[in-house]
């Protein structure tokens, strides 16, 4: 059975960081391309970035670029989604996918998400 787990989500400041981490059980996640998405509450769920698999290629989104840093980090493929200062649109449900190739959005495998909330 395959499972991705999100973690890392929790309470940040505004302005600061959050690492949120990507693994998986059952595939192995070097091989596949990694999305991050994100959900606001009452909304669909909206790509964040996507890392490929073989050259490890990384797209991010218009909001996000140059705040965010997207890496695989060991040899099970965990991926993590490094926010750095984080803008009040940051606080939602970010969730991982994995993907056949992050020119194609299939959703193959997605998380149960981790919720970010950022204080006031």
């Amino acid at each position: 059975q395959v499972q991705l787990v999100e973690s890392g989500g929790g309470l940040a400041q505004p302005g600061g960081s959050l690492t949120l981490s990507c693994e998986a059980s059952g595939i192995t996640l070097n091989r596949w391309s990694v999305r991050w998405l994100r959900q606001y509450p009452g909304e669909k769920r909206e790509e964040v970035s996507c890392i490929s698999t073989s050259v490890g290629s990384v797209y991010y989104e218009d909001d996000v670029n140059g705040r965010c840093t997207v890496s695989r980090v060991n040899a099970k493929g965990t991926v993590l989604l490094q926010m750095n200062n984080l803008k009040p649109e940051a606080p939602a449900v970010y969730y991982c996918a994995g993907d056949r190739s992050c020119h194609t959005t299939e959703l193959i495998y997605v998380g149960q998400g981790t919720q970010v909330t950022l204080s006031t």
